[in-house]
């Protein structure tokens, strides 16, 4: 009789963990109802995960799998030996994958009753195939009891204490793929925080260039901002990949950020998040309580929008442009720097404008993809004009503001030769058109902001807007 091969799910037939993926879509829908279900997960693991997957219906189409199994499990059925998932997931997931994969001969998982993990697989499997009568194909440390009784095991990119102790117990053990390097490692942790976004927080040192203070002191307490915010900034995009991995996975560049791509462990999600809140409210603690008060304000905006107001078409807009606005009043505060009414009336045009922007990006990439709607978000393709006319009427409102301002008495006590300030508004006017043309083309990246910090011809523009500004002081 042909030697089965068995195939273990979480972490090996897919990429990431079912369970972990069941939990944070039932966050992003129930908050709630996840809260009430954990002392579960204590009392019994197999009742806990049947209950969760009979809240979250986990869609087998939207996890990441892993092709170098499914290869593997090819080449068994080519060669007519039967293949079978076991999997300590609950049975209700197990069905819906295989019915999904098409390419196994029977299922065995968690009923509710036993948690099919550890000592509990490695009996079913001596009990249906004897010992050493099957291959088995897994990636942890819970699979150690189950190659103790196969004839080969197959370790999914096993690190060095894994397939030591995978040969302790099997003489026959086969790599499947390479753990990543420390290098990759922190390059897919870099990419997660995203750090590149922390460039966004730049804009807590506008009140003190607004306001030409370069003292030592506040410059340090506007560095110390500026670390917070970073941080707090990447807690809640860790909570928001995880929360939007079946959405991102449908698109056409996020799907290949580290969690929605399963190049990440789903499980470090929630334990990088907590710890980049806690290093921002420590940090936080430091400075001024006023700055406290709205980083608070700035997180439950951004979870918020993470839960639902992403969702919500217009809103979702306003939301990312206060959110904006409100980096430059908490570094107002952060260095006891009043924020003008010219500075908010700007940054609140200019920043719709530019959210306005990031949406009308999505829509154009999903019309060319010949989609019509935007997964997880509360617009349709019909909606680019319209989101196009909104995005170059707000930014010539933050121009028009800007020459208000230029031509006010407020920039008297500041500026030694205000009118030299004029330049800035064709300066402005020039980078919003641009940007605006290059969103109509649909080449500009999903985030404007990142780009105009990417883009040389930004870069110039900012330089030519700085000279501006340095020459009215002078």
């Amino acid at each position: 009789m042909p030697i089965p091969l068995i195939v273990d799910l979480d972490g090996t037939l897919s990429r990431t963990d079912t369970l972990v993926e069941s939990l944070l879509r039932l966050l992003a829908e129930r908050p709630l109802r996840v809260l009430l279900m954990l002392p579960g997960f204590f009392r019994s693991r197999a009742k806990f995960k049947q209950d969760v997957a009979a809240r979250a219906r986990l869609d087998p189409a939207s996890l990441v799998y892993n092709e170098a199994v499914i290869d593997m499990v090819e080449q068994a059925r080519a060669q007519n030996r039967p293949v079978y998932l076991v999997t300590g997931a609950d049975a209700a997931v197990a069905q819906a994958v295989a019915g999904h994969v098409r390419k196994f001969d029977g299922v065995f998982a968690s009923d509710g009753r036993i948690n099919l993990t550890r000592k509990h697989k490695a009996a079913l499997l001596v009990e249906k195939f004897g010992r050493n009568g099957y291959i088995y194909i897994g990636d942890a440390s819970a699979d150690v009891p189950v190659w103790a009784d196969a004839k080969a095991a197959v370790a999914i990119a096993p690190r060095k204490s894994l397939l030591s102790a995978a040969r302790r117990v099997c003489a026959d053990v086969t790599i499947l793929g390479e753990p990543p390097t420390t290098t990759h490692m922190a390059n897919l942790l870099r990419r997660a925080l995203r750090v590149h976004q922390w460039a966004k927080n730049i804009l807590v040192f506008v009140p003190l260039l607004g306001a030409h203070r370069t003292q030592v002191g506040p410059v340090l307490q506007a560095v110390a901002a500026f670390v917070s915010f970073s941080l707090c900034a990447s807690s809640v995009y860790l909570l928001n990949d995880l929360i939007d991995l079946p959405h991102d996975r449908l698109h056409a560049t996020k799907r290949r950020r580290p969690f929605a791509a399963g190049t990440l462990d789903l499980r470090l999600g929630p334990l990088l998040c907590a710890a980049c809140l806690l290093l921002s409210g420590g940090i936080a603690l430091l400075l001024p309580w006023h700055f406290l008060l709205l980083l608070a304000g700035y997180f439950v905006a951004t979870l918020a929008y993470s839960l639902g107001l992403k969702r919500q078409m217009i809103v979702d807009v306003m939301v990312l442009a206060g959110l904006y606005t409100l980096r430059i009043f908490a570094g107002g505060a952060a260095t006891h720097t009043p924020v003008s009414p010219w500075l908010l009336a700007f940054s609140l045009f200019l920043f719709f404008c530019l959210a306005v922007v990031k949406r009308q990006t999505e829509l154009a990439q999903l019309q060319r993809a010949g989609r019509t709607t935007a997964g997880g978000r509360g617009y349709v393709v019909e909606d680019l004009g319209m989101l196009q006319a909104l995005s170059a009427a707000s930014g010539m409102a933050s121009v028009l503001v800007m020459a208000l301002y230029v031509n006010s008495g407020d920039v008297l006590p500041l500026y030694r030769t205000p009118e030299a300030l004029w330049a800035l508004c064709p300066i402005l006017l020039f980078w919003i058109s641009r940007v605006l043309m290059l969103s109509h083309r649909g080449q500009m990246p999903d985030d404007p902001v990142v780009f105009a910090l990417r883009d040389p011809v930004s870069l110039v523009t900012g330089a030519a807007a700085l000279a501006a500004v340095l020459a009215a002081s002078w």
